[in-house]
């Protein structure tokens, strides 16, 4: 299996985001697990409308690696407001835009 490419993101996510169920306050409560790159992609796309292709040249990848993260993301989110679990933000093979070097 080959490396993942490197995806570059410009939403800074200085901390672990947490979205929790409030119907469940105080039960332990299974969790779905979103990664930057995921949750920049579906930002970009459904929060900006972007096209995919715009967004995949934003992020330096290829237009089917984002319908891929969005695919995955989408899915992650359904689980988890149908089976009513928390949503945890973090993580994955991101580097942020504006710490790249555009020489």
């Amino acid at each position: 299996m080959r490396p993942k490419k490197i995806r570059e993101i410009s939403c800074a996510v200085n901390v672990e985001r947490l979205f929790r169920p409030t119907c469940l306050k105080n039960e332990k409560v299974d969790c779905v697990h979103l990664t930057l790159d995921e949750f920049e992609a579906v930002r970009m796309c459904n929060q900006e409308n972007m096209k995919q292709e715009d967004v995949a040249k934003t992020m330096n990848i290829h237009r089917t690696t984002v319908s891929r993260i969005l695919t995955s993301a989408h899915q992650k989110i359904a689980d988890a407001l149908i089976n009513i679990k928390e949503i945890r933000i973090s993580g994955g093979c991101c580097t942020y835009r504006n710490s790249v070097d555009t020489n």
